[in-house]
């Protein structure tokens, strides 16, 4: 027997509803026939939403009955909330993901091997490069979030804006192999005081914060992947140093 659904979306020149889209695209998946009526015009809108006494579109309707929006779609079939809520460590996990995989491509294509001192190496300096860029994207918001718990920044909240650019600095200075003495003792520095900070907050003082390491919107737990940041500057430093 065949399932059928109304959907009601937004579709002008201006804008296409995302959720509107959505909708469809989990009905679709659900095995229902979706009459997709487009409201073309912001009038149209605002004519369908007072008449179904409703606030905002996609509005969907199932058996002549309205189930509502996007997330109402989602609680109807028992799916999990839409969207990042609470804390994740997606974004550390992709970026140290994509790190390590192109630490190895590199190294492959370098020498022909796939796991070496210098794979580390890269590994360390593509992830400093990768953290660098989520912070630089928006310095005001990560500096907002790294003063309340590196001992530096909230000294001198200077040192919120130039961190990212050091790290940047370290990383590629490492993958462009620079002499030590011009790259290790920045990385070095900026590892060992991010470390001794979230020790400190995280373990000792018991503070639950969200992480700067990947801009100051992330979502991810300060804890021990912000220290694997700062121990993973800090051993690159080190091996540059004593190579």
């Amino acid at each position: 027997m065949t399932k059928t659904a109304t959907l009601y979306r937004m579709v002008t020149d201006e804008h296409i509803c995302p959720y509107g889209l959505r909708s469809k695209d989990l009905l679709e998946r659900q095995g229902y026939d979706v009459e997709d009526h487009k409201l073309t015009s912001r009038q149209q809108a605002d004519d369908f939403k007072a008449k179904h006494d409703v606030k905002t579109t996609p509005q969907t309707f199932i058996e002549g009955k309205r189930v509502g929006g996007y997330d109402d779609l989602r609680e109807y079939f028992g799916k999990d909330e839409a969207g990042q809520t609470g804390t994740t460590y997606t974004p550390v996990v992709a970026i140290f993901s994509i790190a390590a995989l192109l630490a190895v491509a590199s190294q492959h294509f370098a020498s022909g091997s796939f796991i070496s001192i210098r794979t580390l190496m890269l590994f360390i300096a593509f992830s400093m490069t990768l953290l660098a860029v989520q912070k630089l994207k928006d310095l005001y918001s990560f500096t907002n979030s790294f003063i309340t718990y590196d001992l530096l920044a909230m000294r001198w909240i200077r040192y919120g804006y130039i961190y990212p650019f050091i790290e940047a600095y370290a990383g590629i200075g490492m993958v462009a192999q620079l002499q030590p003495l011009a790259v290790a003792p920045f990385s070095l520095f900026i590892g060992t005081v991010g470390a001794i900070s979230v020790f400190k907050a995280v373990y000792i003082d018991k503070r639950q914060l969200k992480c700067a390491c990947v801009g100051g919107d992330s979502s991810v737990p300060l804890g021990f992947v912000s220290l694997s940041e700062n121990l993973f500057m800090i051993a690159g430093a080190l091996i540059m140093l004593l190579m």
